[in-house]
């Protein structure tokens, strides 16, 4: 007999990408079995993988998932515990469809649930996790109930994960002294797999290695600047040569540079956009519209093709797939590559300035002075009661002015050839996100400015 749920509740989870709500209020084992079931009907999946990270609520949640799946006459694979990227492995390196229980970087009270098909393609609202959402509040028969109900059995594809990551990025040259954050997160979990392969190649300086989805020492989301602040002092303390820091499932990388220095995402799209054009001359290479514009600059003359994009890796996915591009990244440390079934890696990201690193005879710093063209102000949000009239505000204000373009491809892009900004309202909350770039540290922080006093000025 199917389990009652909340309408509203389930609505309210499911967003656009994924599930995420507080535990047990919002997202509990119920609703897990729920979707285990919705989701095996629409997917159509005969044998499904699931992972789950280290917050308390995981296990118990990815076992429920298991048996509504299994209700629904599907196998299901567990690999336990995993980052996301290691599940998107298992879903590639299987040829399953895949889902991960995990809420990323969210506070401890949260878990959530990611879903992809086969070869780690991903589902959204509009290609297919509306339709599950659908079937987990009104739920019809499934097989399970009046034919086979599918087993559970169990497979570790940590070493198989690390080795493919390094073949696809293989780390030689200078040895190098590195520093980890891995936030109490996932990457606890794979970093010490992957990087000790590597073996004297790299020492490997631990922070916060202990998985604990209570994370006692600071919230697993390197994107907010004062969560890299440990890392800093560590990467000064130890001289070191580079830190990287993980968001709770490690999907996403940040790097340090050797004073101390945060490196924007960015400069990181860059580094590795180069690299892959240089194994793959002419290739086509994504950036979403909040990176660089130093990105598209760099792969132009470089002989490659730029393609820019909508925020969100849905949108990232879809291009790579159109145009077979052989890599992407995103200004939230989201990096794609296409024969890693066009998913985000953070470690492969890390793995790709590992290799830059020890193969140059130069600093991190001095290695990325080439791929930092452009002062950026990171993302700066504003509480925003009616984000449609301001953004529009802005449009009327700026799209005049002499040498200005502007576009609404995702929010509102405004540009000039000494700046450039734009504005993109959350879909979850009520924010405006500004980016903003200049030509130098002046223009840009003016530019930063003026459009925040016009942004808070109408809260």
């Amino acid at each position: 007999m199917a389990d009652t749920l909340d309408p509203a509740n389930v609505h309210a989870i499911f967003k656009a990408y994924d599930v995420r709500g507080t535990v047990p209020d919002q997202i509990d084992e119920t609703l897990a079995r729920a979707t285990g079931r919705a989701y095996v009907q629409v997917v159509g999946a005969t044998t499904v993988v699931v992972g789950h990270d280290m917050r308390p609520s995981s296990p118990g949640m990815a076992a429920a998932f298991a048996r509504g799946a299994t209700e629904a006459g599907a196998d299901v694979v567990m690999i336990g515990l995993a980052s996301t990227d290691q599940l998107y492995f298992a879903s590639g390196h299987l040829g399953h469809p895949g889902v991960m229980f995990t809420a990323s970087h969210n506070p401890a009270q949260y878990n959530g649930i990611k879903m992809c098909r086969a070869h780690a393609v991903p589902i959204g609202l509009d290609t297919g996790l509306a339709e599950i959402r659908d079937l987990v509040v009104d739920p019809g028969p499934v097989s399970g109930e009046v034919g086979t109900v599918g087993e559970v059995t169990e497979q570790d594809v940590l070493e198989a994960y690390a080795a493919h990551l390094l073949s696809l990025a293989p780390v030689t040259g200078r040895p190098l002294r590195v520093v980890v954050d891995a936030g109490n997160g996932m990457a606890g979990h794979t970093a010490p797999a992957v990087l000790g392969l590597l073996g004297d190649r790299v020492e490997v300086v631990p922070m916060y290695f202990e998985l604990d989805g209570t994370f006692p020492n600071h919230e697993a989301n390197p994107i907010e600047p004062a969560n890299l602040r440990d890392l800093q002092a560590k990467v000064l303390e130890v001289g070191a040569d580079v830190g990287l820091a993980f968001d709770g499932d490690a999907d996403r990388c940040f790097l340090v540079d050797e004073t101390g220095r945060n490196v924007s995402p960015s400069t990181l799209t860059a580094l590795i956009a180069a690299r892959e054009l240089a194994k793959e001359p002419g290739a086509t290479i994504i950036h979403n519209l909040i990176t660089s514009r130093a990105v598209p600059e760099l792969v132009t003359e470089l002989g490659g093709t730029p393609v820019r994009t909508r925020v969100g890796h849905s949108f990232i996915k879809a291009r790579m797939a159109e145009t077979d591009a052989i890599f992407g990244g995103e200004h939230s440390g989201h990096f794609y590559f296409r024969d890693f079934w066009r998913a985000d890696s953070g470690m492969l990201a890390a793995l790709h300035a590992l290799a830059a690193l020890a193969g140059a005879d130069r600093t991190l710093s001095q290695l990325l002075a080439e791929y930092e063209r452009y002062p950026v102000s990171g993302e700066i949000n504003s509480e925003v009661a009616d984000q449609a009239a301001v953004v529009d505000a802005l449009e009327a204000e700026y799209g005049t002015r002499d040498g200005v373009t502007t576009d609404r491809l995702d929010g509102l892009t405004v540009s000039h050839a000494d700046w450039t900004f734009n504005v993109r309202p959350s879909n979850t909350e009520p924010l405006l996100r500004l980016n903003a770039e200049g030509k130098d540290e002046p223009t840009m922080a003016t530019m930063r400015d003026e459009v925040l006093a016009k942004i808070r000025g109408t809260r």
